[in-house]
């Protein structure tokens, strides 16, 4: 069995940062894509950024210059960097990532259970 487990979600006035941690546990034998999303109430979930095993990174429009994405291979960890945080960033914010099994030697498509991240004004 594996998990997607977020961190670091919290309450921020506007102007500020957070950073969020995604940590990847169980019988792993590799990871492809990592990325993070979110979803503001009444909202569709949508992509803030992307990051494949060798590095390259895909960010939203709206997020790129305040966003940093990034990951550690072999804590198999995703982070996402948050500045100059508005109220319009307010959302649960989900870890995805595709994964290979070890067990089953299948590829997954696997989804933390999500962080709040609520930006006051």
């Amino acid at each position: 069995q594996v998990q997607l487990v977020e961190s670091g979600g919290g309450l921020v006035q506007a102007g500020g940062s957070l950073r969020l941690s995604c940590a990847a546990s169980g019988s792993i034998f590799s990871i492809n894509d990592m990325g993070w999303y979110r979803q503001a109430p009444g909202k569709q979930r949508e992509l803030v950024a992307a990051i494949t095993s060798g590095g390259n990174i895909n960010y939203s429009d709206s997020m790129k210059g305040r966003f940093t994405i990034s990951r550690d291979n072999a804590k198999n960890t995703v982070y996402l960097r948050m500045n100059s945080l508005k109220p319009e960033d307010t959302a649960v914010y989900y870890c995805n990532a595709q994964l290979l099994e070890a067990m089953s030697v299948q590829w997954l498509d696997v989804w933390g259970p999500g962080t709040q991240v609520t930006v006051s004004s």
